[in-house]
């Protein structure tokens, strides 16, 4: 791993007090970055993940923000930029998961779930143009359930993360004059606290893939940190799927 690749850039990664944000805010400051990171209700997960960026000798700002708010989610791209006066890279990981019958599904989960996985990340995205140089990047994450709707009930869900190929798409062509380039990955089945390898549907999970397994959080930050990279430089627009092969 170069532990150079972002130095003097910054970086804010929403909903990163654990999961793949938490995985994706370490592997940024792994390689560099200062890295600011928005959480919701866990404090104690949110300094833990803080501590550890510090511990690798980089500057960390955990920031309580609910992405489902706007003035919020704006909020905390101004204070990162404002922190350290730019901001290099966007990670739009905060999410809801709101799965169901689309009987016991109403206008509030419909909301709820559009206002956090499609407005949050479009006004992110929007607030962060404002600050970013030529170089800067935004990189979005979706989900497999936008390409495979496998199982049941993920309706609103898919339609939230399928949401994201349009946004990611238009952006890419509107920041594009301004050497910004906008991504969006889609993670597959992942071994984190909220669906965990071992957990009761697993199994059926992972005969889903080509590979056989779930990825682990780090496996998926790899492939943000690439899409961050000076590698990426000319990569944009693009759709990416980290999944195992679980849509081929």
């Amino acid at each position: 791993m170069d532990t150079t690749e972002f130095e003097g850039r910054t970086a804010l990664v929403t909903g990163a007090s654990r999961g793949i944000g938490a995985a994706v805010a370490l592997r940024l400051a792994e390689g560099g970055a200062d890295v600011a990171f928005t959480y919701r209700h866990d404090a104690t997960a949110a300094e833990t993940v803080a501590g550890k960026i510090r511990a690798l000798g980089r500057s960390a700002l955990a920031l309580r923000a609910d992405s489902g708010d706007p003035a919020a989610i704006e909020n905390a791209v101004d204070r990162t930029a404002a922190e350290w006066g730019r901001l290099d890279v966007l990670v739009n990981n905060a999410g809801v998961y709101v799965v169901g019958p689309v009987s016991d599904l109403g206008a509030a989960d419909f909301d709820r779930s559009v206002a956090v996985n499609v407005r949050g990340p479009y006004l992110a995205a929007r607030a962060a143009a404002r600050h970013m140089r030529g170089g800067g990047r935004i990189i979005s994450i979706g989900s497999n359930v936008a390409d495979r709707t496998t199982f049941p009930g993920h309706t609103l869900y898919a339609l939230t993360k399928t949401a994201l190929t349009g946004m990611t798409k238009g952006l890419a062509r509107d920041l594009g004059p301004l050497g910004i380039t906008v991504n969006l990955l889609h993670p597959g089945p992942t071994d984190t606290d909220a669906n965990p390898a071992g957990g009761p549907y697993a199994e059926t999970v992972r005969g889903f893939t080509a590979l056989g397994r779930y990825a682990t959080a780090d496996e998926i930050a790899a492939v943000v940190a690439h899409l961050a990279s000076d590698a990426a430089s000319y990569v944009t627009g693009a759709v990416v799927h980290a999944d195992g092969g679980f849509t081929v």
